[in-house]
């Protein structure tokens, strides 16, 4: 199945209970050795193997979205972005690796809530970095902590190996979707005066980050019967933090409202006002038959959830009709004085 890898409907799911869930560890391994990172930074395979499996099991698999096979899911489509001409013609083999290190990592120990839950609950993450980009600077020392753990990149100089975790930390805290407009304002000025210039080192990276917070979100731009499998999952775990928000008395995040929301309603607006801002510019950067591939599935998809709201909203207001009404009687039918018995 492997060698189906950069295609975009390549099914993830299929994939992992075929490699009896370890899709992150073969996925990553095959793509480093596909890329020649295993020859080309002489790295022990090994440490390798460990370090893989040492992130797999840093995720945690009851979390509904949250786990490895999302973060395998991200690093197929971050290949498929490295893939593309513009970046497959300028990246250095240190961008491939760092680029596919940061898919692999970028939720790594993911507690499966957002950050204002942390913060609201004073967890200790929240206190350490003093409520800024919570998440992704704990998936960040996380990975670097495996990393170092590891000894993959122990042979390496040192300054190397601290500009690597640098780096790689940079991407990773790309993913914060708070942050989602200041990327996507620098991205949308870049292209509008058409100054990226991919043999920069800067414009390079910043190319990776937007391309690994493409992958991070691209469920919609799945085949329905993908994108619709993440959807649901991920729904189940917001509804999951609002089960717990609800129960220790806590304001409930109405995006993780199980009573007033749904699947539907959460997937419109994310597609709407996160997701389709930007894939539009990563589209105008990368014109190519995977990006309208992606913007295709996008709008099928979105059109898809809509229609099944309809119905759904259709089916609710028919019951609530039927309720409202009283039942009539038959017209035919006689009825009985009190007390009197039918022939």
């Amino acid at each position: 199945m492997l060698q189906k890898v950069g295609n975009w409907n390549f099914d993830i799911f299929l994939f992992d209970r075929l490699t009896n869930g370890n899709s992150l560890v073969n996925l990553t391994f095959h793509l480093f050795n596909t890329y020649g990172l295993i020859e080309l930074f002489q790295l022990d395979m090994v440490k390798l193997r460990r370090f893989l499996v040492m992130i797999q099991e840093d995720y945690h698999c009851q979390n509904p979205y949250h786990n490895a096979v999302h973060a395998a899911d991200v690093t197929q489509a971050m290949y498929c972005y490295l893939q593309e001409p513009k970046l497959a013609e300028t990246l250095t083999s240190c961008d491939i690796l760092l680029g596919l290190l940061a898919a692999a990592t970028h939720d790594l120990d993911h507690p499966g809530v957002n950050q204002p839950f942390l913060i609201k609950t004073d967890h200790y993450l929240a206190a350490l970095y003093k409520n800024s980009s919570v998440l992704e600077n704990h998936h960040w020392k996380s990975a670097v902590g495996l990393l170092r753990e590891s000894d993959l990149l122990s042979h390496l100089p040192t300054e190397d190996r601290l500009n690597m975790e640098e780096r790689l930390g940079s991407l990773i805290l790309a993913t914060d979707i708070s942050r989602q407009n200041d990327y996507l304002s620098e991205f949308r000025t870049h292209l509008d005066k058409g100054e990226l210039c991919l043999t920069n080192g800067g414009h390079r990276h910043f190319i990776l980050q937007m391309a690994l917070k493409c992958a991070d979100i691209c469920n919609p731009c799945r085949p329905w019967k993908l994108s619709k499998q993440w959807s649901e999952k991920v729904t189940e775990e917001f509804f999951h933090q609002g089960d717990i928000e609800r129960k220790h008395n806590l304001e409930v995040t109405p995006l993780c409202d199980r009573q007033s929301n749904s699947v539907a309603n959460i997937q419109i607006g994310f597609m709407a006002y996160v997701v389709e801002p930007l894939f539009v510019e990563w589209s105008r950067f990368s014109d190519t038959r995977l990006s309208m591939t992606m913007m295709s599935h996008l709008s099928l998809n979105k059109q898809g959830w809509k229609e099944g709201k309809d119905k759904q909203e259709a089916s609710s207001s028919r019951v609530s009709e039927e309720q409202r009404t009283p039942a009539t009687k038959d017209s035919n039918s006689k009825v009985l004085p009190q007390g009197s018995k039918g022939s």
